[in-house]
């Protein structure tokens, strides 16, 4: 296996950290558009060689894959590169993975009641093709989604008879300080990303169809395990709800996020001034992205580690009937301690917990234990191996009785 992990930022590199332990490829090319990222993530393995990319050219990046042989493309930049990475891999004749599918456009008239362009669509509109040219691009395989689809998939499995909701939870109490103790404003995870999926319209499947609501919708407090404890969650707009239900009998599928009330404000308060706009507005003679702009002040989450203190908490409630017959309501979940991540791996716990599934992924289609062809989510696969195969990595997952 010859691999191109395209995007060398927090994920990405904590990605390369991880890869760096196991033995399941010949290579991997770290690209990235900036060379000196590049090149400090590819310096930790000798396996490993940097390169430089344009994420957002098709052409660069199945050049890039013909250069060097590669069988596997990771794509582990910011959504908005999703297509042209997706189509440059699939130009090359290589598979694909990525952490996160492509964007959404609201409703023109309803944006708070219909979907428009859905989470993927644009991704399983061309299926049909990938599936007849005998490759795999393998969606979604990030923490969430991606390691919540496989608790899914295992609840199905495993767990249940009939599934009522598939109910996706996401909490953490994270800290983050400034030089002097002090708490700070400081995402653990791409803002740019971050005001993406939690302004859109959030989609809910119910009832064998998917609707939408207001951003920051249906809260409620969630009591998340190992420590972290009650959370108030939203809905927002994530990627499970849309694969979930294509591959297992769910009456309601949803995602909330624990975002709490500051971070809700300032994402309210940048939506009003227009901050969340990707559209260039020209500024004292430059072309400017507001997104961009707010995303560049803030602190980079690959660099927020050291200073920041916590557990993160990824996972699916289930309820619906058990294997018994009788009623059932669990929590399937992977709590990770920014502690351990630092001091195991230089990474802090968020991008870690983020990058380490689509290594446990790759492993298995290297291994052969997953094997596949189209645009398949992780609910597609046996979700058996691959716990196993997480735990054996060392970062083991729960089971909760609610």
């Amino acid at each position: 296996m010859r691999i191109l992990l395209v995007g060398a930022g927090g994920v990405g590199a904590a990605f390369a950290a991880i890869a760096a332990r196991r033995d399941f490829f010949e290579t991997i090319v770290v690209a990235d558009y900036d060379p000196a990222r590049a090149e400090k993530a590819a310096a930790q393995d000798g396996r490993y060689v940097a390169a430089q990319i344009d994420a957002s050219s098709a052409d660069a990046v199945a050049a890039l894959c013909r250069e060097h042989g590669i069988t596997h493309v990771m794509n582990a930049v910011d959504p908005v590169f999703d297509m042209p990475v997706f189509d440059g891999a699939f130009a090359a004749g290589a598979d694909y993975l990525d952490m996160a599918m492509s964007l959404s456009q609201p409703h023109p008239t309803t944006p708070y009641e219909k979907p428009g362009v859905k989470l993927g669509d644009e991704q399983f509109a061309l299926a049909d093709r990938w599936e007849a040219a005998g490759r795999l691009a393998l969606v979604g395989m990030g923490v969430e989604p991606g390691l919540s689809d496989v608790f899914a998939r295992y609840a199905a499995d495993h767990l249940f008879r009939e599934i009522d909701e598939l109910g996706t939870r996401d909490g953490a109490n994270l800290v983050v300080t400034d030089d002097d103790g002090n708490e700070i404003f400081a995402p653990s995870f791409s803002m740019w990303t971050t005001i993406e999926e939690c302004l859109n319209p959030p989609v809910v499947w119910q009832d064998g169809d998917w609707h939408t609501t207001p951003p920051f919708s249906e809260p409620e407090v969630f009591d998340f395990p190992e420590g972290i404890g009650p959370v108030e969650c939203v809905n927002v707009e994530h990627e499970e709800v849309l694969l979930m239900p294509r591959w297992i009998d769910c009456r309601r599928a949803t995602f909330k996020y624990g975002l709490g009330d500051e971070f809700i404000n300032i994402l309210k308060v940048l939506h009003t001034l227009g901050l969340d706009s990707t559209e260039k507005v020209r500024v004292k003679g430059v072309e400017v992205s507001p997104r961009d702009v707010v995303a560049a002040v803030l602190p980079d989450p690959a660099t927020v580690g050291p200073r920041m203190q916590g557990k993160t908490c990824a996972g699916v409630w289930v309820t619906g009937t058990g294997q018994d017959g009788a009623e059932r309501s669990t929590y399937l979940y992977h709590v990770v301690d920014n502690e351990w991540t630092m001091q195991e791996y230089g990474h802090q716990c968020v991008v870690w917990q983020t990058a380490i599934n689509p290594v446990v992924a790759l492993e298995l289609l290297a291994r052969g234990t997953w094997k596949g062809a189209g645009v398949l989510g992780p609910e597609a696969f046996d979700a058996v191996p691959f716990l196993d195969l997480l735990t054996e990595y060392g970062s083991p997952w729960g089971i909760k009785e609610l």
